[in-house]
């Protein structure tokens, strides 16, 4: 199985580890050189340095034959880009992306996108504890 991962931030470098220990074969895009340090000396696996909006760094990634593709830099409009141009550009369905923003996780869920939004987990991690049930939506949406 091929992973691409979009971000070599702590998240991004995880995952990238974790599925290099699974036997994936993964390529990690980000746009800082030095964030690839995250990764650390056993990680097996390819980096390349680019912006992940760019089609030819995402060609040169290799994101055309991989079975999975994870959206995680800092930057959800980026993430929004990327994903849909992934979807678009090379007909990939199996993209997941971080979004940190609940309002705009709502409008790219609505978009067909597979999202993970860490405000809203956090939300419903506190909610649970203070045992209190949400009211209506998300944290952010009203």
């Amino acid at each position: 199985m091929k992973a691409t991962i979009l971000g070599c931030g702590r998240v991004g470098s995880m995952i990238a580890g974790l599925l290099d220990q699974e036997k994936f074969e993964v390529t990690v895009i980000d746009n800082n050189f030095n964030a690839f340090g995250n990764l650390g000396d056993n990680f097996n696996g390819s980096q390349v340095t680019g912006n992940i909006t760019d089609e030819e760094v995402l060609r040169s990634a290799g994101v055309e034959t991989a079975d999975l593709v994870v959206v995680l830099t800092s930057d959800d409009i980026a993430n929004l880009m990327a994903a849909q141009m992934i979807r678009q550009k090379f007909n990939k369905d199996t993209i997941l992306v971080r979004v940190r923003d609940p309002i705009k996780a709502g409008a790219f869920q609505e978009m067909g996108l597979k999202t993970i939004c860490p405000t809203n987990v956090e939300f419903d991690m506190i909610l649970k504890e203070l045992k209190i049930k949400p009211r209506k939506g998300k944290a952010g949406s009203g």
